[in-house]
C-alpha cells in the first residue's frame, strides 16, 4: 500500500484548502445558516475540482474532503462527488454518463443520496404492479424522512426497499420539505408520488445490489475522510486554545491532563484518516473493500464523537457557546457519527461479513 498522493493530487488538495480557506469562514458560515453557499460551489467547480474526482479517484477524492472538513464548509461538494460523478462514472450506462456527466461536472446539476436503502419507497413501471424485474423506468413513492443536502439538489439517487438504484429528477412528483439536522447540512423530506425515475445502470435482477453495496462502501469511505477533516479543525481550535488560554499564570497546554487528552485525540484522527485511506486506495487499485469501508466508518464514527467532544472540552466554558466556531464540528461530528450507519451498525455488518467468508 502506497498512500502518497500523486502529483494531480497534491495539487487538487493544496488548491482545494486555498478555496475553502477563503471562502469558509466562521463569520460567513454563521451569515449562512443552514443554507449552502453558492459562490463556494461556484469556486469549486471552476476551478475543476468536481470534475476531476474522476481522474483523482476515492484517494484524492478523501483528501479534498479533509480540506473541507478542516473548514466545515457548507456546500453539497461530498455528495454530488459520491452518489453522483462516481455513481455514475462507475455504474452508469453510456447514455446515462454521456446526458449527466457533463452537467454534474460544471456543477449545473447536483446529485445527493437518500442512503442506505429506503424501506419505504417503492418503484413499479407506470400503470403496472411492481415490477418483478428491474425496469429501466419506473414510478417512485415513498417518503424519505431525511436526506441531506436535498436543498441543493436537482437530483437524487434513491435505494428503494431492493436495494435498487433510481436515479430521479426534482420535479413533478417529489416535493421537498426542508428539515433540521444536527449539522447545518441544508436537508429535506423527500416525498414521492408517483415520480418519473430512471435505473442507475442496467436492468438486472432484483437481487442485483452490486451497485448499492460499491456505492455506499464509496460513501462511506467518503464520508470517513470527511470526519477525518473535521476532527482536525477541532483539534487544531483545541491546541490553540491550550497553548493561549492560562490558568494560574501558565498555559493550559503545559498541563499533563490537557495534553493526554489531545494526544488520544490525535491518535483517534489518525486512526479515522489511514482506514479511509486505505479504504479508498483498495477502490482505486481494484481490490475488495467492503470490510474496509466498514471499518473506515466504525472509527469515523466511534472516534469521531470523541474528538469533537474533547475539542469542545479542552475550550472549557467556551465551548458551551453555541456560537464560538468550535461548536461547528462538534454538530458536524455529531451528524458523521450517525450518517450512513452508526457505530454498532458498522460493526454489525462488518462481523456479519467477517463471518460469511467475504
Amino acid at each position: 500500500m502506497d498512500f502518497t498522493p500523486t502529483e494531480e493530487q497534491t495539487a487538487a488538495r493544496d488548491l482545494a484548502a486555498r478555496i475553502f480557506t477563503d471562502l469558509a469562514k466562521h463569520e460567513r458560515l454563521t451569515a449562512g445558516g443552514t443554507g449552502s453557499d453558492p459562490e463556494l460551489w461556484k469556486a469549486l467547480t471552476g476551478a475543476g475540482l468536481v470534475g476531476a474526482v474522476e481522474e483523482l479517484g476515492l484517494l484524492g477524492l478523501v483528501l479534498l474532503l479533509e480540506e473541507q472538513g478542516r473548514t466545515t464548509a457548507q456546500t453539497p461538494y461530498a455528495a454530488s462527488c459520491v452518489f453522483g460523478i462516481l455513481a455514475v462514472a462507475a455504474h452508469g450506462t453510456r447514455d446515462q454518463r454521456e446526458r449527466l456527466l457533463p452537467g454534474l461536472r460544471d456543477g449545473s446539476l447536483v446529485a445527493v443520496g437518500a442512503f442506505p436503502a429506503q424501506s419505504g419507497v417503492r418503484a413499479s413501471a407506470p400503470g403496472e404492479p411492481e415490477a418483478e424485474r428491474g425496469p429501466a423506468t419506473a414510478e417512485l413513492t415513498g417518503t424519505v424522512p431525511v436526506v441531506p443536502w436535498l436543498r441543493d439538489a436537482t437530483h437524487v439517487l434513491v435505494a428503494d426497499h431492493r436495494r435498487r438504484l433510481w436515479l430521479t429528477p426534482l420535479a413533478a412528483g417529489a416535493t421537498v420539505t426542508p428539515v433540521d439536522l444536527t449539522a447545518p447540512w441544508s436537508a429535506g423530506r423527500l416525498t414521492l408520488d408517483h415520480a418519473a425515475a430512471e435505473r442507475l445502470g442496467t436492468a438486472e435482477s432484483p437481487q442485483d445490489t452490486g451497485a448499492y453495496d460499491d456505492i455506499l462502501a464509496t460513501a462511506r469511505t467518503a464520508f470517513a475522510g470527511l470526519q477525518a477533516g473535521v476532527c482536525t479543525g477541532s483539534l487544531a481550535r483545541a491546541v490553540t486554545h491550550a497553548n493561549t488560554r492560562e490558568q494560574f499564570g501558565r498555559p493550559l497546554a503545559t498541563r499533563q491532563a490537557v495534553q493526554l487528552k489531545a494526544a488520544d485525540a490525535h491518535l483517534d484522527t489518525e486512526a479515522i484518516r489511514v482506514t479511509a485511506y486505505e479504504a479508498a486506495w483498495r477502490r482505486d487499485a481494484g481490490l475488495p473493500y467492503a470490510t474496509h469501508a466498514l471499518t473506515a466508518a466504525w472509527w469515523a464514527s466511534e472516534a469521531g464523537q470523541r474528538v469533537v467532544h474533547t475539542g469542545q472540552h479542552l475550550h472549557g466554558g467556551t465551548g458551551a457557546d453555541l456560537d464560538h466556531p468550535v461548536h461547528r464540528y462538534f454538530l458536524w461530528g455529531r451528524q458523521l457519527d450517525a450518517y450512513l450507519g452508526c457505530g454498532s451498525e458498522a460493526l454489525q455488518e462488518l462481523g456479519e461479513l467477517i463471518a460469511s467468508g467475504e
